[in-house]
């Protein structure tokens, strides 16, 4: 009797170890996705209006030397300069 109670709590330890490795890949894409794609923080100075006419998601949105930031209308590149 023990015996073949064995055989079905191996499997189900065979079963969560697969499920808690899978769980590390998951989170170990979700970091590699955030730095990918950094946080957006609050602008330093505000931008001019005409700036607000072009919206950004990410920094890649952004032309070199710009980043994208968070403002009184929205994600803006601004110069970092």
């Amino acid at each position: 009797m023990p015996s073949q109670a064995l055989l079905p709590v191996l499997l189900l330890c065979a079963l969560l170890l697969q499920a808690q490795a899978g769980h590390r890949s998951h989170s170990r894409k979700r970091m590699q996705k955030m730095e990918l794609f950094p946080e957006i923080k609050v602008c330093k100075k505000r931008p001019a209006f005409y700036l607000c006419k072009h919206l950004c998601e990410s920094h890649r949105d952004c032309q070199a030397n710009n980043v994208c930031c968070s403002t009184f209308c929205g994600n803006v590149c601004l110069s970092t300069l």
